[in-house]
Order: structure tokens, then C-alpha cells, then sequence
């Protein structure tokens, strides 16, 4: 019996050598030495070099003078502990037509703003026709909930908000938004898009503005 357990012993040191610590200290190391920036998070800096938010993860910004990233179902709103969507399919009334909240349940809110909701909620905060199409990314939450991204259509039509709120000619901001606009990966995946926090930080770099830390 001795002889059968040693081996099995010295082989399960070894594997979990291998695997425990050689191995994630050997792909650390490749990653930190050809990949620092994103094997840090990719964090953005500000002038001063504190950590002001990462390209990978959106920010929840609501006031008029900035993009909107689109909704979130991570915590209260891109919480990274709390990744992840609502797991309603597209014949879901509540996905497609939200849920009140119940009186009866008065120290829980169960408000949920469904596609209806939003599309209304999203032609108000940019004065819009009642029959201007809404982007999709504009009314569903992605995923993660955690996307920093929104789509060009839905750029454009949040441009004139934005440009009336900073006192902009609208030109400027149709300019910046096509200078953030990144394609598609490797020139066949997915579709061209914008990063909001990207968007929104160089809007706060414009030289007519006085630079400003990002506030929401």
C-alpha cells in the first residue's frame, strides 16, 4: 500500500506545483512583460495619474452634458461585483413592457423599466419625435452590464443634447464622435462602436472648456 501511495503523493505535489504556482506565475509574468496595460485593467489615468475608471467597464453617466452608456442590470448600474443581465427573452412582457412597483411590498422596489419605458425616457432626454427609431442598445442592457460601449446611431442622436448643454456647435461633437469610433475587431467582428467614458473624457478636454475631473 506504501508503495502505491507515495507515488501519488509525489505526482499530486508536483501537478499542483505545476499547476497551482509555476504555471499562473509564468502567464503573470508573459502578461505583465508583453501586455502591461491590459493585465492592469486597462485603467485610464487622469493629468495626475489617479485612476479615473478602465476601457473596459462603463460609468453610469445621467447628467445632460454627457453621452449615456446604455441601461445596466449590474447592481445598481455597472457594479462590477454584480456582473451580469436580466436573462429575459425577447417574448418577456416584463422585458418588453417593464414592472410597477408593488405598494404592498413598501421596503422593496421592484420597479422595472422595460423597452417601452426606455425609448420613452430616451426621446425626452433628447427631444425626440415620437416616431424616431430608437437604437436597440439604447433600450436593452447588455450581457455583463458592464458594456462601455453604445452604437454609432445611438451617438448621433444623444450629439445635439450634448452640444445644446455645453453650449457646442453641434459639428464639434459629430466630430469627436467619429473620432472615437472604433471598428470592428480584427475587420469582421461585431459593429463599429463608440467607448462612452472615452467620449465623455475628451469632451471635458475640449479647449474652449476648462478642463475638469468627470463628474456624473
Amino acid at each position: 500500500m506504501i508503495k502505491q501511495l507515495l507515488p501519488s503523493i509525489r505526482a499530486t505535489i508536483v501537478l499542483a506545483f505545476l499547476t497551482s504556482i509555476l504555471f499562473p506565475m509564468l502567464v503573470t509574468a508573459i502578461g505583465q512583460m508583453l501586455f502591461p496595460f491590459q493585465a492592469n485593467g486597462s485603467l485610464i489615468r487622469d493629468h495626475n495619474g489617479v485612476v479615473i475608471g478602465s476601457f473596459l467597464i462603463g460609468q453610469n453617466f445621467t447628467k445632460p452634458e454627457y453621452f449615456h452608456p446604455r441601461p445596466s442590470a449590474a447592481g445598481a448600474g455597472y457594479a462590477a461585483e454584480a456582473s451580469g443581465g436580466t436573462n429575459l427573452g425577447p417574448t418577456s412582457s416584463k422585458l418588453i413592457n417593464g414592472l410597477a412597483d408593488d405598494a404592498s411590498t413598501k421596503d422593496i422596489d421592484e420597479t422595472y423599466l422595460g423597452i417601452k419605458q426606455l425609448a420613452v425616457r430616451y426621446r425626452e432626454e433628447n427631444n425626440l419625435g415620437i416616431n424616431v427609431k430608437v437604437p436597440v442598445d439604447a433600450v436593452t442592457r447588455s450581457g455583463s452590464g458592464l458594456d462601455p460601449h453604445i452604437s454609432i446611431a445611438n451617438a448621433n442622436l444623444q450629439a445635439s443634447r450634448v452640444a445644446n448643454t455645453r453650449g457646442l456647435p453641434l459639428a464639434v461633437v459629430r466630430r469627436l464622435i467619429d473620432q472615437h469610433t472604433e471598428g470592428r475587431q480584427l475587420g469582421f467582428l461585431g459593429e463599429p462602436r463608440i467607448n462612452v467614458f472615452l467620449l465623455n473624457y475628451a469632451l471635458d478636454q475640449l479647449p474652449m472648456l476648462q478642463p475638469r475631473k468627470l463628474s456624473f
